[in-house]
């Protein structure tokens, strides 16, 4: 009974660990700095996990512009996010992943405008992440990168 024991428990441990694993070892996940695009200075902190096989980015900073008013709460919000706090928002939810490795198929939303975009992420050197947002088809949007 004591090895059928040890054996379940070893055989949990090596499920956890293969799982953070492959989770540790995708570019996509970790914490990602935002770029102002009007100001090309950092605006945000968001941490990208994955969960339940999708990922899910949430604010977990934001970084003040010199000599601009940092917006802390949701004041555009269409939804029951509206004047809630930025911080611990979360932003980004529903990416699948690709055959290429990519990720698509979820939301982001703009905390600023109160707007929400289908999503897709692509990074190629772990170290950059083009985010391109985009309505309808993913010729109409935008791309941002985000760094490290």
């Amino acid at each position: 009974m004591k090895n059928l024991i040890r054996t379940g428990a070893a055989t949990i441990l090596l499920a956890l660990s293969t799982s953070t694993i492959s989770q540790a070892q995708d570019p996509a996940l970790g914490v990602w700095k935002t770029i102002d695009e009007k100001t090309n200075q950092p605006s945000s902190l968001i941490r990208i996990e994955e969960r339940n096989g999708e990922l899910i980015g949430t604010v977990i900073e934001l970084i003040p512009t010199p000599g601009e008013k940092l917006v802390t709460h949701c004041n555009l919000c269409k939804d029951e996010r509206k004047d809630k706090p930025i911080v611990g928002m979360v932003i980004m939810r529903g990416l699948k992943k690709e055959k290429s490795g990519h990720w698509s198929g979820g939301e982001i939303f703009d905390p600023e405008e109160g707007d929400t975009y289908k999503v897709k992420l692509a990074t190629d050197d772990g170290k950059t992440l083009k985010v391109r947002g985009y309505i309808g088809i993913s010729l109409i949007g935008r791309t941002q990168v985000w760094v490290r």
